[in-house]
């Protein structure tokens, strides 16, 4: 479970005080921090201390969208590895995505996953319960019977067909003050394709998955949402009407939120290959929805960076465009994001650590900022540091990633929850 250190002195870092950068000192004393200042002394301690001279302290990170495969489908990955994945990645706080068996839709159900994350989680994690029984959209999950265990509810993997079931589904998490988070996609309007329905698909003959598919079913959300007033987060967006749809809603009410991936902020289908990694939904759409997310992220229509880290075996992965729909994000999203957006200076590392670590912490409800008083949860990072992705290194099981022999910045040299260090970048690695 990592070092349990009593006391530990973090010295001379770039401390992010939730605005801006300071250099000083932080002392963590039983996982909380107790002083931060320009110079604390050593002369009588004897933790361990840390020289942070070069690095940049920040909040840990949350992700409010990962699979983490168990219960049912532990051969593409554990509690225990993707949380070691997410460790790696400087996040300290995980939800967990229900597409699970046996499916999260009633306490009896939910029970199994809630023991495995007690026994194996490096860090916390919290579940989503599902929307409906079974995914399947047919009937209400026990969303009331669940609601003390689960963080929010979601179909994740599958849109609600039905209008009359998601209001339902919203009232219901309205009452019992939970969000929703919604993967938005119409049925009908699905042609079996694997990839984008643009000029990559096109120019060789293969069927495309329409953006319409995606931001129809947002549009049909939002409306409902706003009525009803609960919290509602739309799910990896991935298309300009999207962001569009959503910047609108947001100027009528507050409980709207959305996230999206590194993957859309960084490629496009001019980046495709035929191969597994690059299978993932939604696809990775044209030109200008990746500029349009870009735009939206920045100016904080996109509320959160999540990764949608999905799991599959090097086996399965292995199809082309036949492989199982996802890719893995956690070891590497802070390190794409930063080399594509900020080290090119479209945005401000701040506005990044805002979307990785303040805004999903909020969402969470979570503790997110670096202050005397606070449990001692930080990310411990080197900007300077220049390394290539390769998926046979992650710590996660699986090893399918677009970013496959991208070179990038910014390296997680320590995650520290709770007081603890939970990742600790040894030489040997990447």
């Amino acid at each position: 479970k990592g070092e349990t250190e009593m006391q530990m002195l973090l010295k001379g870092g770039n401390i992010f005080d939730g605005e801006r950068f300071h250099n000083g000192d932080i002392l963590i004393s039983d996982g909380v921090i107790v002083s931060i200042s320009p110079n604390i002394s050593i002369s009588d301690f004897n933790g361990r201390i840390i020289d942070c001279g070069r690095f940049f302290i920040v909040p840990s990170f949350a992700d409010i969208h990962v699979h983490l495969r168990e219960p049912g489908f532990s051969h593409k990955g554990t509690v225990k590895s993707e949380t070691a994945a997410a460790a790696a990645g400087g996040y300290t706080h995980v939800c967990a995505m229900p597409n699970l068996n046996p499916a999260p839709d009633s306490k009896e159900n939910l029970e199994k996953e809630l023991e495995i994350i007690k026994r194996d989680a490096l860090i916390e994690v919290l579940p989503y319960g599902t929307l409906t029984k079974g995914s399947r959209g047919e009937t209400l999950s026990d969303m009331e019977e669940m609601s003390p265990y689960v963080f929010g509810y979601s179909d994740d993997g599958k849109g609600v067909q039905s209008e009359e079931m998601i209001i339902k589904a919203m009232k219901k998490a309205k009452e019992l003050r939970k969000p929703i988070s919604a993967h938005c996609e119409v049925d009908a309007l699905l042609t079996g394709g694997s990839i984008h329905d643009g000029e990559w698909a096109r120019k060789r003959g293969l069927k495309g998955i329409s953006s319409e598919s995606e931001w129809k079913m947002i549009e049909r959300d939002l409306k409902h949402a706003l009525e009803i007033g609960c919290r509602y987060n739309v799910c990896h967006i991935s298309t300009k009407e999207s962001v569009a749809l959503i910047r609108e809603a947001k100027k009528k009410g507050k409980n709207i939120t959305s996230e999206t991936a590194p993957h859309y902020l960084c490629f496009s289908e001019d980046d495709l290959r035929e191969e597994g990694r690059f299978k993932m939904n939604p696809p990775l759409r044209s030109k200008e929805d990746k500029e349009a997310l870009i735009e939206g992220f920045i100016d904080g229509t996109i509320d959160y960076l999540a990764t949608d880290h999905a799991p599959h075996s090097d086996e399965e992965k292995s199809k082309g465009f036949e492989s199982p729909f996802g890719v893995v994000g956690l070891e590497t999203a802070f390190a794409t994001v930063y080399t594509a957006l900020v080290r090119s200076g479209k945005m401000k590392l701040e506005t990044l650590i805002e979307r990785m670590a303040v805004s999903p912490k909020k969402f969470l409800r979570r503790s997110y900022k670096i202050e005397e008083g606070a449990i001692a949860d930080l990310a411990i990072i080197d900007l300077e540091r220049e390394w290539e992705i390769n998926g046979k290194n992650f710590l996660s099981a699986a090893s399918a990633t677009p970013f496959e022999k991208t070179k990038v910045f910014g390296s997680i040299e320590y995650t520290i929850y709770n007081g603890r260090i939970v990742w600790e970048r040894k030489l040997t690695q990447n």
